[in-house]
């Protein structure tokens, strides 16, 4: 695995994480805290993965999820005195690292951050999800453990999940998908490649027409790809639930792993769909949810 923290993104953090990683590594024991939504067990099953691959002794506790939590109100945490407790916030306001006071427990947030972009090095600010903060954390405390090289294709998953793309091209998602195509976590295909996809994902998009360019997309040169893809993407642009940079990723962007027949977005998307609203079922459905992701490395059998 290619190091994250030698990223744009990670930058302004680089220390920060390389902080909350030795903390983990000389804790005795470690208790992980997370809510039971998709974007919590995603960075949790990183943290988890990693104590696990390392010998590291850890509990992990699942809250309630943020549907079942009173707007306005927030969740009690209890801070263990005999070991490290660690509190997953996705859905936390953006911190900037030096605001956050790790005395007695580490709180992983969405972190502000600055990458710098072309030859000019024009600087856009950011929010770095929880998921990728983890996926970072992890490699640094188990970089040769199984389970999380199993994860990996999963860093980009907070950053997918997150608004930022629906507003505008958001380079923190496109620096992490690159690195996971480049260290070969993932392969980064067009749509007419991927055998099984999700549904609903794209507005007003032709099965019809996907079907055909599926059988032909093998034979065709690039010319006739992009010319292809641009009819199949012209209906679609009429809707303005979704944004252009996040059907960019969906038409051209797609993340598949090894021999897996449906790619990462369509996995999350598939996972969303069915999360459950019932306050009873959040904890169970994420606890097999984390089993099967730590086992299999994929989100489902």
């Amino acid at each position: 695995m290619n190091d994250l923290l030698a990223t744009p993104p990670f930058e302004d953090v680089r220390e920060y994480l390389q902080f909350v990683h030795e903390k983990i590594s000389s804790s005795s024991m470690v208790y992980l805290v997370a809510p039971s939504d998709l974007e919590g067990v995603l960075a949790l099953a990183n943290l988890e993965a990693s104590c696990i691959d390392s010998g590291i002794r850890y509990s992990r506790r699942l809250i309630k999820s943020k549907q079942h939590i009173p707007h306005g109100e927030k969740e009690e945490h209890e801070i263990k005195k005999d070991g490290l407790t660690i509190i997953v916030e996705p859905f936390e306001d953006t911190w900037e690292f030096s605001e956050l006071k790790n005395e007695d427990h580490i709180r992983i947030v969405p972190l502000s951050v600055s990458i710098r972009l072309g030859k000019n090095k024009n600087k856009r600010l950011g929010a770095l999800d929880v998921v990728s903060q983890c996926s970072a954390i992890a490699a640094m405390i188990a970089p040769n453990g199984s389970r999380v090289r199993r994860l990996r294709p999963f860093a980009v998953g907070g950053q997918w999940l997150r608004d930022s793309l629906d507003n505008t091209f958001d380079p923190i998602h496109s620096s992490i998908r690159d690195v996971l195509r480049d260290e070969g976590s993932v392969r980064v295909v067009a749509l007419p490649e991927v055998e099984i996809t999700s549904s609903g994902m794209i507005p007003n998009l032709s099965q019809t027409m996907l079907r055909r360019l599926k059988k032909r997309w093998s034979s065709m040169d690039y010319e006739s790809r992009s010319q292809a893809i641009g009819e199949l993407i012209l209906p679609t642009l009429t809707d303005k639930s979704v944004s252009t940079p996040r059907l960019e990723e969906l038409f051209w962007h797609r993340l598949l792993v090894g021999t897996q027949k449906m790619d990462i977005y369509s996995q999350i998307n598939e996972a969303k769909n069915v999360w459950p609203t019932d306050e009873n079922l959040t904890k169970s459905h994420s606890g097999a949810i984390l089993k099967n992701l730590i086992s299999n490395g994929t989100l489902f059998d």
